[in-house]
């Protein structure tokens, strides 16, 4: 997989000036930062992070009527907004790009509705080039990266280390796609090349969910003329999450009272898309999460995809991998099903499971550990 080998990662907003950013942070989060008509107006990335929704989560809450709720959590970024040669400075974009490249993953938030109030950085609406304009300038900043790179490495490989060689070619194959146009993420990379290229932490690496704000009418109507020419460029690059969405219906849902909230979505067939998004872009930084649950805490642990059981483990407590004995597990859907832990159990469906164990997303997992001695020095 690329990127960091951990669950403290988070994923940025990132796009042009004025197509909604900050709005939807807010809403997002729920929490107040600048919004304004202007472009800059964010220079300081705001993070914060929002609960994942989960239906699962919802259901054993209300099963065990716990004392205490700790839901998966989504940490995200507000970046300002790039300009067209944001990778050479302009705009302040040096800086913005150093803060896409400390996050995981990329919310990339595209305008596709006309405002004659609210002014575009290009002059006119015209979501493609918007969408080329980021894709060039993370592009460029990679290149510029890589470029650094290919030389350091031709260096050690002629004086210091001839082991280097792989290394240095990989680089020069890594440099070329990115002069070729293409993302690194959409590249053909063998695991043992994905962990090299993991230590330059080239922003191309970065999973995309892509956002498209149309205006309340379009997301009513579920059309939008520029909705099918912005799913070719995705696709035509490498396929990834596209999110239709409307920032000024979602603003206004905020805004009434939670049954006229509700009427307005039963009067025009829609929901608010929120959750999904959330969903998808906890998903798109390779996570997932189990349960466990009990009287006295419902909670939901954040592990990387593909984690096995005592990674697992060690996410509730150090102790918990080091002394790993094995894991009880029964599925969410069994359980939902049969409607008890001891009707799970009856059924078969309760299994102990030991350190090979992949953690699925859902799993509700209780771990036996025994701890009789320190850790061995390393």
């Amino acid at each position: 997989l690329f990127g960091r080998p951990t669950t403290n990662v988070k994923i940025g907003i990132v796009g042009l000036p004025n197509v909604g950013k900050s709005t939807f942070f807010n809403l997002l989060c729920n929490m107040q930062v600048e919004a304004q008509n202007f472009p800059f107006c964010t220079i300081d990335p705001n993070q914060s992070r929002v609960a994942v929704p989960d239906e699962r989560f919802d259901f054993l809450v209300d099963a065990w009527k716990p004392k205490s709720v700790v839901p998966a959590y989504l940490q995200v970024t507000d970046i300002a907004g790039l300009v067209k040669g944001a990778a050479e400075g302009q705009g302040l974009g040096n800086a913005f790009l150093s803060h896409i490249k400390a996050c995981d993953a990329i919310f990339h938030c595209v305008r596709a509705f006309d405002d004659a109030d609210i002014v575009h950085v290009e002059g006119d609406l015209d979501p493609i080039r918007d969408l080329q304009i980021i894709s060039e300038e993370l592009i460029l900043k990679d290149i510029e990266h890589m470029e650094k790179t290919v030389v350091e490495l031709e260096k050690v490989v002629a004086r210091i280390d001839k082991t280097k060689k792989p290394d240095f070619e990989l680089a020069q194959r890594v440099l070329q796609q990115l002069k070729d146009g293409k993302e690194i993420r959409h590249g053909e990379w063998k695991a043992a090349e994905i962990e090299i290229i993991n230590e330059w932490y080239l922003i191309t690496t970065k999973p995309v969910v892509y956002l498209v704000n149309m205006s309340q009418n379009d997301y009513f109507r579920k059309k939008n003329k520029w909705l099918p020419k912005i799913a070719e460029f995705v696709n035509a690059k490498g396929k990834e999450p596209i999110i239709p969405f409307s920032v000024a219906f979602e603003q206004k849902l905020t805004e009434v009272s939670p049954e006229e909230a509700e009427a307005m979505c039963k009067t025009n067939n829609v929901t608010t898309i929120m959750p999904k998004i959330i969903k998808t872009g906890y998903h798109a930084l390779q996570l997932v999460h189990f349960f466990t649950a009990g009287a006295d805490e419902v909670r939901a642990w954040t592990v990387r995809k593909h984690s096995k059981a005592p990674q697992g483990a060690g996410a509730i407590h150090t102790d918990f991998e080091r002394g790993f004995i094995c894991a009880e597990v029964y599925k969410f859907d069994d359980l939902k099903e049969l409607g008890s832990e001891m009707a799970v159990k009856n059924a078969g469906k309760y299994r102990q499971e030991g350190k090979t164990y992949v953690i699925c997303d859902g799993d509700i997992i209780f771990f036996k550990f025994n701890v009789t001695a320190a850790p061995k020095k390393k």
